[in-house]
């Protein structure tokens, strides 16, 4: 599995578990739990931000992994 892959590969499960995140943040009766699934969130949305620019780049750097 090249970088590129893995770096998609992780990408993706973060926007899982981000979404997940955000679910119990929806769901949560718990005002500090919620705040706390909240802030875990937002957490990972600016980790996938800086994934997603890495992805940009390893795509400009290497056309042949785009779209991968």
């Amino acid at each position: 599995m090249t970088v590129s892959a893995q770096v998609k590969q992780t990408l993706a499960s973060l926007k899982g578990a981000r979404s997940t995140l955000e679910t119990f943040a929806g769901i949560e009766q718990n005002n500090e739990a919620r705040e706390a699934f909240s802030s875990s969130a937002r957490e990972i949305g600016r980790v996938i931000g800086d994934l997603e620019k890495r992805v940009g780049f390893l795509e400009f750097e290497e056309p042949q992994y785009k779209g991968f």
